[in-house]
């Protein structure tokens, strides 16, 4: 099992990572971040499998990846 950190704060919800990541645990979430985004969360951290897909797509470098 693996693990993700997302820093919503510099992300530009690009939604990139939310159409790569495999385990379909990535979606944009409601709020804004303080410049205006709709950053990505994580909506089951348990089924995360550190593949780091989301990492490679990632224009903004938001995700830090542990397996």
């Amino acid at each position: 099992m693996g693990r993700v950190i997302i820093s919503e704060e510099i992300c530009k919800g690009c939604e990139a990572c939310v159409l790569v990541c495999p385990a379909k645990i990535l979606k944009l979430s409601e709020h804004l971040n303080e410049s205006g985004y709709h950053p990505v969360s994580c909506i089951d951290q348990s089924k995360c499998t550190g593949c780091a897909s989301c990492f490679r797509v990632c224009p903004d470098i938001v995700f830090e990846i542990y397996r």
